[in-house]
């Protein structure tokens, strides 16, 4: 693994979780929200779709440094591929004096979670951290090679 690997497969990982956090914050803020300007009806849950990014040609300059290690299955990061609707039934609640409620007096509500949300949420800021911490030792082992020499 190349020298600023370490960082980069730390930083693509913080980009996908803020993106993460991004998303189910959007989820929280919209929990009540039972008509959209989309569609008209009820808020959908969204949720990121990750992937592994590929070994493929990298163009940066460190590369040049790396092409030895190439050879070896190594991890590369993450990226989001796309955010996704999650086709979960909505929610029915009874509110007859509601004016989005239908003809039996039901109210179609959004397919959030606010529980399952914040578990979601918890774990895109812990899995962040561990990314800054993974940063941080990286950091701090590239400058105690450079003392090496001193």
């Amino acid at each position: 693994m190349g020298m600023f690997n370490a960082i980069d497969i730390s930083a693509s990982g913080m980009s996908a979780e803020r993106l993460r956090l991004d998303v189910i914050s959007n989820n929280l803020a919209n929990a009540d929200s039972t008509r959209t300007p989309n569609n008209g009806g009820p808020y959908r849950r969204k949720y990121v779709i990750f992937e592994p990014r590929s070994n493929g040609n990298k163009s940066d300059f460190f590369s040049v440094f790396s092409d030895a290690m190439q050879k070896q299955n190594h991890g590369n990061g993450v990226r989001a591929v796309r955010i996704a609707e999650d086709m979960s039934p909505f929610k029915l609640k009874y509110d007859p004096g509601n004016p989005d409620a239908d003809r039996q007096g039901y109210v179609h509500m959004p397919n959030v979670n606010v529980v399952s949300e914040m578990t979601d949420m918890i774990t895109a800021s812990r899995a962040y951290e561990a990314d800054v911490t993974a940063v941080d030792a990286a950091k701090n082992m590239f400058m105690k090679t450079l003392n090496i020499g001193k």
